[in-house]
């Protein structure tokens, strides 16, 4: 492996370690409170993390990281939004935020080495495994679209259970198309994420029955 290579996997792993710490970031606050809780912190280290993992995904010309980040993307803008923190960042830092996704697309689209038909002419990957990964991909950024839904229903960033549930299905399709794409970087940033999704579900249905009314005969 030369040098290039580590650097491109360095940008993946610090990637997936942010993804990871704000996993535990928001585990820990959960636990202490006993509930699913949504820190501010969980949505601004989610977008740090995603514009270095689309670099990544760039540098190593894979459609289905790169598709899989742009759409939770602008969720977390969102949600940031929702915390009422957008406000307060500097106008060069909202507009860097908004328009990276795009730049990152036309570069991809449009650069003479990594444009969309050298992607698609130079790729290893078959086009079933490109398929698996993707629909991982997608039920992975799907659980962002239900907690959106959910978020602008009550005009607050919360996480609803059914977030975990269908975060343990994307994540199980992504580390068995890690395996298959032999990607050490995707494959380790699922692992501690499906440890902390059952625990969060879990949290999520005792806060449930917690708020059920008992009945008694």
């Amino acid at each position: 492996m030369d040098i290039s290579e580590m650097l491109i996997y360095g940008v993946g792993l610090l990637a997936q370690l942010l993804f990871s710490a704000r996993i535990l970031i928001q585990w820990v606050s959960s636990e202490k409170a006993g509930k699913v809780l949504s820190p501010t912190s969980f949505w601004t280290t989610s977008l740090i993390a995603s514009i270095l993992l689309m670099a990544y995904g760039a540098l190593r010309n894979d459609l289905v990281i790169i598709g899989g980040q742009f759409i939770s993307y602008f969720i977390y803008l969102r949600n940031i939004k929702l915390k009422h923190m957008w406000d307060d960042l500097a106008a060069p830092v909202r507009w860097g935020a908004i328009l990276f996704p795009f730049l990152a697309l036309i570069w991809l689209l449009w650069s003479d080495k990594y444009s969309f038909s050298y992607i698609m002419e130079h790729s290893k990957i078959s086009g079933a495994l490109i398929a698996w990964g993707g629909a991982g991909q997608l039920i992975f950024t799907l659980r962002f679209v239900y907690q959106w839904y959910y978020a602008e229903r009550l005009q607050e960033s919360v996480i609803p259970n059914g977030f975990w549930v269908i975060s343990l299905v994307g994540s199980l399709m992504i580390m068995s198309y890690a395996v298959m794409r032999i990607d050490p970087v995707l494959f380790l940033g699922q692992i501690f994420g499906v440890v902390a999704y059952s625990r969060n579900f879990i949290l999520g249905q005792r806060e449930q029955a917690a708020q059920q009314p008992s009945t008694s005969n």
